[in-house]
């Protein structure tokens, strides 16, 4: 039986503070009244990958939701900047914050996976007036994509190289297929994000959130204890998946809309 999903609207641009174009996708915005989820995708995805060629689009929109996603700077149909000083968290924040402005949104609920769970933390402590409640996925502390090999990326980049690291050319694999990735604007986000301000288990968001990584995920243990620090917090572990295949879980779908409708206001 062939997967039914919600067709893929085509998007809407949203011009951020420092020129960066951001494409924007909505599903179920004739409802006014109906609650928001904001999506946001990980690294090297694009918003439909993640969340409409998934099936969360359309489980969300069964369950009476409105969802807003977008391309992050550097993904997709947004902006592809290639200087390294373009991938700031402060700037990711700072994207997201536009979407909600340009949409009028005053309350949602994020929903991020991976990269996109790290721009939610972030988010979630800076916003909490709009932002009532998420779901991160995919997300440890400390630096993100610490063992992806930019000096191989690169060299592959530039001279045709192959990457003889496994997880490097996992993602270069991943970021191949999606529509609209840049690979040289990727290994930039990768290299501006390395040192930044990171997920600190002593400061966390004080809203409800669901954490969640693959039983198969090297990051399961620091997602579990990032999870424990934060007050009020759940964990679910996603069986049998591993960091690139979590969002596609059935399960993870159906353990995220059980914690929407229950934490609901």
């Amino acid at each position: 039986m062939s997967l039914r999903l919600p067709p893929a609207p085509e998007p809407r641009a949203v011009l951020t503070s420092d020129g960066t174009s951001i494409a924007t996708y909505e599903w179920n915005g004739e409802d006014p009244n109906a609650p928001v989820v904001v999506a946001v995708h990980g690294f090297a995805s694009s918003a439909l990958a993640n969340w409409n060629a998934t099936g969360w689009t359309r489980e969300l929109e069964r369950a009476g939701y409105r969802v807003v996603a977008y391309d992050q700077r550097g993904h997709g149909r947004s902006s592809h900047p290639h200087e390294s000083s373009a991938y700031r968290m402060d700037l990711l924040v700072s994207d997201l914050r536009a979407v909600l402005d340009t949409y009028l949104l005053d309350r949602v609920t994020l929903v991020g996976y991976s990269l996109g769970a790290r721009v939610g933390w972030h988010a979630s402590l800076e916003m909490p007036d709009l932002i009532d409640r998420a779901v991160l996925g995919g997300i440890p502390d400390g630096d993100p994509l610490t063992r992806f090999r930019v000096d191989l990326a690169q060299r592959h980049l530039d001279t045709g190289e192959p990457i003889d690291d496994p997880l490097t050319q996992a993602y270069f694999t991943m970021a191949s297929s999606i529509r609209g990735n840049d690979l040289q604007a990727l290994v930039s986000l990768v290299e501006g994000m390395r040192g930044g301000p990171q997920p600190d288990p002593a400061n966390p968001p004080t809203q409800p959130v669901l954490f969640a990584a693959g039983s198969e995920d090297r990051i399961l243990a620091a997602s579990k204890a990032l999870a424990a620090a934060t007050p009020g917090a759940e964990f679910f572990e996603i069986p049998g998946r591993n960091h690139f295949n979590a969002p596609t879980a059935r399960a993870f779908r159906e353990r995220a809309l059980d914690f929407l409708a229950r934490t609901s206001a």
